[in-house]
């Protein structure tokens, strides 16, 4: 016969210090570009532009959940706003992984879709995704603003970045506290995003 499981299981609340630990140190390190970035995406969509979102695993999970929250709302009523997660067509990403490459999936949209003034927000918590790193390339030829969500050292989408575009980079090496930043800083960007607009 199993043991009963204890009332708390002990691996829960280690969780909660380590998430806690993590969002001081974000907030510490992130918040000056974190208000730039926000303000920027606000810019971009009063002028009349769109905002693509990219990632993989967690992170297109997270640029969906972003886009959701632009076309449809945040806390408060609004007009819905233009937003595209790069990862939801899949007829588009297997056709692309297939007859081209994996590494093309994001940057062929980007291509397509993109015009001067839009923004690319690229999720990796590795910074090492090729395809997201592909994408940043295009949007950048393209006369997009970037702005990354990383964490760990940057990895290679750190190096890709021109002065004008914004990394966040969450101080932290796990992928899972990583990933908590990221949808914190997302909901940053909505709130900043839906104060900016109702404002103007």
């Amino acid at each position: 016969m199993n043991p009963p499981f204890p009332s708390i299981d002990p691996a829960i609340e280690p969780l909660f210090e380590q998430h806690l630990e993590t969002c001081r140190r974000t907030r510490t390190a992130l918040i000056e570009p974190l208000s730039r970035a926000a303000s920027r995406l606000a810019t971009t969509l009063a002028a009349g532009r769109k905002i693509l979102i990219c990632g993989n695993g967690g992170s297109a999970a997270d640029a969906q959940h972003f886009s959701a929250e632009l076309l449809n709302r945040f806390e408060s009523e609004r007009q819905p706003l233009p937003a595209i997660a790069l990862t939801t067509d899949s007829s588009t990403l297997t056709s692309i992984a297939n007859d081209y490459a994996y590494e093309e999936v994001f940057a062929k949209p980007v291509r397509a879709l993109g015009q001067p003034g839009d923004a690319l927000i690229a999720l990796s918590t590795s910074g090492k995704s090729a395809n997201v790193n592909t994408a940043v390339r295009v949007a950048q030829e393209k006369g997009l603003g970037v702005i990354a969500l990383t964490g760990r050292d940057g990895g290679v989408l750190a190096s890709l970045l021109r002065p004008e575009d914004i990394e966040l980079r969450v101080p932290d090496a796990s992928t899972a506290r990583i990933q908590e930043m990221h949808i914190l800083i997302l909901h940053a960007f909505c709130a900043v995003i839906d104060r900016h607009l109702a404002a103007g």
